[in-house]
């Protein structure tokens, strides 16, 4: 039996990952010299996968990028990022664009175009300068090297901080890394299947499971959270195996390819949170805990309407304990939700359930002390719980506040 390390660490930085390379640069895409490019490198070809938008609007580079992944995904060997344009209703210059990005960086890393993804972030209907993308291209590529920070701000748009997350996993076989640099703030409410990641692994991993392995983390991490409810045309995340560490992840050894589950799920986990934490405007962190649903779906549904409401989180950049909101939203979910056998608290802490507060139960507010709800509340994290009583099925998700400063940020965004 192989002996596998169970412990996983998730570190908010990244060192290196044995054969990627990486460059963030300024092309001039934005003024004052920000950062606004990046290239993330594989030595050799990767296997890939990708979960994608489900806007139906979808911008040319997620349009290429499923391209590449249905048809070579066992070669792919860089992802090219540009921030200030999203590239999406752009129409056949738009896919023409994108494809000669791809081209750009493959003539600087000694690759076929087929063998670059893209990625674009910011405003919709604008086209790409390709004069500062072929500058950015050119930096990038001599930049190319272990600067996973630099490359993290350079995919930021209205992010206020870098996201990255990596983990190292020891096997028999050696260690292996995870790592990943994720971009958003605004217009987030991914459903896959302006929100960005790249998940990089040394370990070897076949297609089928890398495809799997993928799907599985997104349903766990970004599809459990929301900033505004705004799906976007360009969320996707890419995840590259190019097995530089000697370590095969063996789909016939249940141990391990669990261990690199979970380890891929926490690193994705925490790129969600970070997106949330940096969302536009947040004040609060909410961790949404639904329990004892129906079913699984409904659950998941219990939760993103209440996540969504308006209400609900304009009540928390208030510091109105107004848990009323709360039961509304999941009334109106469309579920086989029963107020009557619901238990409803709020404690201090990200994901906490220490000294929960129950405000609400079976069909009637507690005898609760409005002070203390309050009090909990006013944190900067803060842990809802609705237990529904009616099932088994549970499930977490992530969310913010709604404040004036939101608004301030997206009433102007072009400008």
């Amino acid at each position: 039996m192989t002996e596998l390390t169970t412990d996983i660490v998730v570190s908010d930085n990244i060192e290196k990952v044995t054969g990627f390379t990486v460059a963030g640069v300024h092309a001039g895409l934005k003024k004052e010299g920000a950062l606004d490019f990046a290239i993330v490198a594989s030595e050799q070809p990767c296997i890939a996968a990708g979960v994608f938008t489900r806007n139906t609007v979808k911008a040319a580079p997620v349009l290429v990028n499923m391209q590449r992944v249905a048809e070579h995904g066992s070669e792919i060997r860089a992802i090219a990022i540009n921030t200030k344009s999203a590239n999406a209703c752009t129409g056949e210059e738009g896919m023409v664009n994108a494809e000669k990005m791809a081209s750009l960086v493959a003539d600087k890393i000694g690759a076929t175009p087929q063998q670059v993804m893209v990625m674009s972030t910011g405003v919709i209907g604008t086209q790409l300068p390709m004069a500062k993308i072929e500058n950015g291209v050119n930096l990038a590529s001599q930049s190319l090297g272990d600067d996973w920070q630099t490359t993290a701000r350079a995919i930021m748009t209205t992010d206020t901080r870098p996201k990255l997350a990596s983990v190292t996993v020891s096997t028999s076989q050696g260690q292996y890394t995870i790592a990943g640099i994720a971009k958003g703030s605004g217009m987030i409410a991914p459903n896959m299947a302006t929100m960005l990641g790249i998940v990089v692994t040394d370990a070897q991993l076949t297609q089928p499971f890398a495809k799997q392995a993928l799907r599985a983390g997104a349903d766990t991490s970004f599809n459990r959270v929301t900033v505004d409810g705004d799906t976007s045309t360009n969320d996707m995340v890419v995840l590259l195996a190019n097995g530089a560490s000697g370590v095969t992840i063996d789909t016939d050894s249940t141990e391990l390819s669990e261990q690199f589950q979970e380890a891929l799920n926490q690193v994705m986990i925490s790129l969600a949170k970070k997106v949330v934490r940096d969302g536009e405007g947040v004040s609060k962190f909410i961790s949404l805990h639904i329990n004892h649903a129906s079913s699984e779906e409904d659950a998941l549904e219990i939760g993103r309407t209440i996540a969504n409401s308006p209400l609900v989180k304009t009540a928390f950049f208030g510091n109105d304990a107004n848990w009323g909101r709360i039961m509304m939203a999941a009334g109106r979910s469309g579920t086989a939700f029963d107020h009557n056998s619901a238990h409803l608290y709020f404690a201090v802490g990200e994901d906490s359930t220490e000294d929960a507060l129950c405000l609400f139960a079976n069909g009637q507010p507690t005898d609760y002390p409005e002070e203390e709800a309050t009090r909990i509340i006013k944190h900067a994290d803060v842990t809802v719980i609705l237990d529904c009583g009616t099932g088994d099925s549970s499930c977490r998700l992530w969310t913010c506040d709604l404040s004036h400063e939101y608004i301030s940020i997206n009433s102007d965004y072009r400008s």
